[in-house]
């Protein structure tokens, strides 16, 4: 019997809040204003138009629509099932087109639809789980040779603990207490390091900052906190 990589404290928590996913001023506000930001990032590299992509980790499939809107046909997957629900009714209320959704493990998939994928995006969602690896593991298993991966999470030193928790939860409230926990956050070298294990190469990094002066986000060569990773299985 395999065991799943997900933590039930972590699951319950998203899916507690499952109806709140499409609400853009609500806990999930910070993921409705990084959208357009990633999608721009992840669409200049990987060129999605005509492109089939796996989502993982994907929530209530705030990026899995966005891709599919630029012409991806995609698969959104995750393993809170309320989330889920809430992802493929608003794909009915709203018309998107090849976006389609499932409630199973990354590992899982990747037995069972090998090399199926010409892009993987695993956004904020390793430093969720009891092992990261494995979900780096599965993205490499999943993608095409020659084809995309991207991953984005936070650093894990003293001002990401203050940034993303002190800063993030308890002082701006962007996000709710206990969103994160700081021992589950990763370095750049620990992600590059479980990359080239699985035989993904990096090809660009970017940092993602927070001005609280205007309230906008932007992408930047700063990788102290939160980060994003794009990388390229070998042919």
């Amino acid at each position: 019997m395999t065991t799943i990589n997900a933590d039930p404290q972590e699951l319950a928590k998203f899916s507690e809040l499952a109806h709140r996913w499409w609400d853009t001023e609500s806990e999930f506000r910070p993921l409705h204003r990084i959208n357009p930001l990633r999608l721009e990032w992840i669409d200049r590299q990987a060129r999605l138009s005509g492109k089939r992509v796996v989502d993982i980790g994907c929530g209530g499939g705030i990026l899995s629509d966005a891709m599919a809107r630029r012409g991806a046909d995609v698969l959104g997957i995750d393993l809170a099932g309320k989330a889920l629900k809430v992802a493929q009714l608003h794909a009915l209320e709203a018309g998107t087109p090849s976006v389609e959704y499932r409630e199973v493990a990354a590992e899982a998939l990747a037995e069972e639809m090998p090399g199926r994928f010409d892009v993987v995006t695993c956004m904020e969602m390793l430093e969720h789980v009891p092992q990261p690896a494995s979900v780096v593991r599965a993205c490499a298993t999943l993608v095409k040779p020659g084809g995309w991966v991207f991953f984005s999470t936070i650093n894990r030193n003293a001002k990401a603990f203050m940034l993303a928790i002190v800063g993030a939860e308890h002082v701006l409230k962007l996000l709710p207490k206990g969103t994160h926990e700081y021992a589950k956050f990763i370095r750049p070298s620990e992600l590059a390091q479980w990359c080239r294990d699985a035989g993904l190469t990096l090809q660009d990094t970017r940092g993602m900052e927070y001005n609280p002066i205007t309230q906008r986000y932007s992408l930047s060569g700063d990788t102290s906190v939160n980060y994003l990773f794009a990388c390229r299985r070998s042919e």
